[in-house]
């Protein structure tokens, strides 16, 4: 059975995908906040927070796997794709019931998790590609940035949410 969409919403995602990706693309011009390899704000994820908190899970995710896929394609390289996929999709993972446990009020606290299981997901994907436990050395530096980084993301989200009306539903 397919599920039909409508143009609006489809135009509506594909505005979203084109916001989170563009997001990413400013994100990736600027110069790393810390030396540490790994470490980024995750602006885009901005997106997915107010696309979980405003209209459904599935619209969430499409645009997260849909930004992920093309800002690989246009940005990175084969590789960074199986880091990004393994950490969006964590993150995604446990942001999504997190975001529905809280009734989407506390979107901080949904992006602080979002950026720890993201950089979970990638710390795992290292592991599985070097085959190294060294690497789990680096989770403490990681952690710590992916609370940080999340907590912020999901500042942004909370007030830009402010300013945005549901238009997918």
């Amino acid at each position: 059975m397919s599920a039909k969409i409508s143009p609006q919403k489809l135009t509506c995602l594909a505005l979203y995908t084109t916001l989170s990706l563009a997001v990413y693309a400013i994100e990736s011009a600027i110069p790393p906040l810390v030396p540490l390899p790994g470490v980024k704000l995750g602006l885009a994820n901005i997106i997915t927070l107010i696309l979980l908190q405003q209209d459904s899970a599935r619209d969430a995710f499409t645009v997260l796997v849909v930004r992920l896929l093309l800002s690989t394609l246009l940005f990175g390289q084969v590789l960074s794709l199986f880091y990004s996929l393994s950490g969006g999709l964590l993150s995604f993972a446990v942001m999504y019931p997190v975001n529905r446990l809280l009734q989407s009020k506390f979107s901080f606290l949904t992006g602080a998790l979002g950026g720890l299981f993201h950089n979970l997901g990638q710390l795992l994907t290292a592991f599985a590609v070097t085959a190294t436990a060294g690497v789990f050395a680096y989770s403490p530096y990681l952690a710590v940035s992916g609370i940080l980084t999340g907590l912020f993301t999901g500042f942004c989200a909370h007030f830009a949410s402010r300013y945005l009306l549901p238009h997918l539903k």
